[in-house]
């Protein structure tokens, strides 16, 4: 196999193979969100409080991230297509017991199963998009994966607020079931295995320990790991706050809840198209290092808005700032985190993964300690995580350092 063998796929061959691997990345994000504008009918049905719903998300997440550190390092040893398989049936079977949780303990046990069956779509899409391409190449078709790894938390809660509007909370994890068994489909349909034998023993790299060293000694992914886990953090601190925030303070119905989440959406589609171009073009650290800059204003705009006493109109437009900035960030923390470790890809991809959705799992507790009275709270750790970004690529990264991709 060339070193980057997607280079000799037709143009018509790579957009579907990237169109079924964004689909596989899907699973995770969607798994995760497409249930949060029923945030209120579960939290009635169960007679529960606000924290142990949002516990729930947290479940989640913690479970995917676990996923990624055991389905990526896997990957790397015994070859793509059979942990994705594996896990995501794993995932069919959780999102079934999850439909028919007869508490909110079993719920949440059976969300950290489903999360970790998740994993496996985006930690191995990623993986396989770096087992096909190299240089500029890679840039690109990371800004396409990015594309659904990115839209996917926004996206969901649109599709769960019109989805609840005629179903049960319950049916949008029978959609779920449904959903990873059209992933196990496309993957034995349309996929072929993209890490051939020899690179699953290369020399140097056969051990776990050996392939995590080879990556946690690379300054320039930990430093880019702390910067996707950041953003990841913000996000999710909207994510995790919007539903109660715009429903219950706000007033606003599921339909226009969903709204504000696909204008959001907009913003993140047109941030990681934009990366892939302007990547390419000036590095992917130089587009860092305005995303960084423009997820710090924005979240400080938030607040410095909603303390004014504007309240959905002065959230709107710096939410959609930080969203496009977001966007802007997703490829670019790929690209520099894979670049250099094609022989450990599954492992880099699992660990990014996995620090993205810690984080984000802490983060939604943590916004569950605050009142939700106004936006001040999720602003400010929006802010917090934008400032740890453009810190860990100013101080870690160091992008007068990174050589540039070819």
């Amino acid at each position: 196999m060339s070193a980057a063998p997607g280079a000799e796929f037709s143009r018509r061959h790579r957009v579907s193979t990237l169109i079924v691997l964004g689909l596989l990345a899907g699973l995770g994000p969607f798994t995760i969100d497409l249930y949060l504008p029923a945030f209120p009918a579960l939290k009635a049905d169960f007679g529960t409080s606000d924290a142990a719903v949002q516990l729930t998300l947290s479940a989640t997440t913690l479970g995917f991230a676990f996923g990624q550190l055991v389905v990526g390092p896997l990957s790397d040893r015994i070859g793509r297509r059979r942990p994705l398989l594996i896990a995501t049936s794993v995932h069919v079977l959780a999102s079934v017991a999850v439909a028919m949780a007869p508490d909110i303990v079993t719920l949440m046990l059976m969300r950290v199963v489903q999360g970790f069956g998740a994993a496996a779509g985006t930690v191995v899409a990623m993986a396989m998009v770096r087992d096909l391409f190299g240089g500029k190449q890679l840039t690109t078709a990371l800004s396409r994966l990015a594309l659904v790894i990115g839209i996917a938390p926004i996206a969901a809660p649109v599709l769960g607020s019109w989805l609840v509007g005629f179903l049960h909370w319950r049916g949008l994890f029978w959609i779920l079931a449904g959903y990873a068994v059209l992933v196990i489909v496309l993957q034995l349909v349309f996929l072929r295995e993209t890490l051939p034998p020899h690179l699953r023993h290369s020399s140097g790299h056969s051990t776990l320990g050996q392939r995590y060293r080879a990556v946690l000694t690379d300054r320039v992914f930990i430093g880019v790991a702390v910067i996707g886990a950041s953003i990841f953090g913000g996000m999710f601190a909207y994510i995790s706050t919007a539903s109660l925030l715009l429903q219950q303070v706000y007033g606003f119905t599921p339909g226009e809840f969903g709204l504000i989440f696909a204008i959001c959406s907009v913003g993140v589609l047109i941030g990681t198209q934009t990366a892939g171009r302007a990547a390419n073009r000036f590095g992917p650290q130089w587009v860092l290092a305005v995303s960084t800059a423009l997820l710090v204003l924005s979240a400080s705009g938030i607040i410095v808005l909603d303390a004014a006493g504007l309240g959905v109109a002065g959230m709107v437009p710096p939410l959609v700032v930080f969203a496009f900035a977001f966007g802007l960030s997703m490829p670019c923390v790929q690209t520099l985190a894979l670049a250099s470790h094609p022989r450990e890809a599954g492992t880099a991809a699992s660990l990014l993964g996995a620090l993205n959705m810690s984080i984000a799992g802490l983060v939604s507790p943590i916004v569950g300690l605050f009142t939700i009275s106004n936006a001040i709270p999720m602003g400010s750790i929006m802010l917090i995580c934008g400032v740890l970004a453009a810190c860990s690529l100013w101080f870690v990264v160091r992008p007068r350092t990174v050589p540039p991709i070819e």
